[in-house]
């Protein structure tokens, strides 16, 4: 099986406000795209950020082969408990994450 980082180009994440974060996936072509809409479900996003599923949100964008994610933050940016103030650190994560 294929992890999500070595069908794409790049993953990306970063804060959507304090609340919130984005992850972005850049496929780098239709192939790919397809690949990785097809086999990595908002489910499994959730349940590796324990995130509930219905708070997650998907954005599938064809025309750029991208597809976005964006979730709460598991604290919010700036907390006493809160390990990564810029989100970037979600990005590897989801990059090692295999494909269905």
């Amino acid at each position: 099986m294929s992890t999500v980082g070595e069908i794409v180009e790049k993953v990306r994440s970063k804060n959507a406000g304090p609340f919130w974060l984005t992850l972005d996936i850049f496929c780098g072509s239709p192939a790919a795209f397809t690949q990785l809409s097809t086999g990595l479900s908002t489910e499994r996003v959730a349940a590796l950020f324990k995130a509930e599923p219905d708070k997650v949100l998907r954005f599938d964008i064809p025309a750029l082969n991208v597809v976005k994610f964006s979730l709460p933050r598991p604290q919010i940016q700036g907390a006493v408990a809160d390990r990564d103030m810029h989100g970037a650190s979600f990005a590897p994560l989801l990059a090692e994450l295999e494909l269905n």
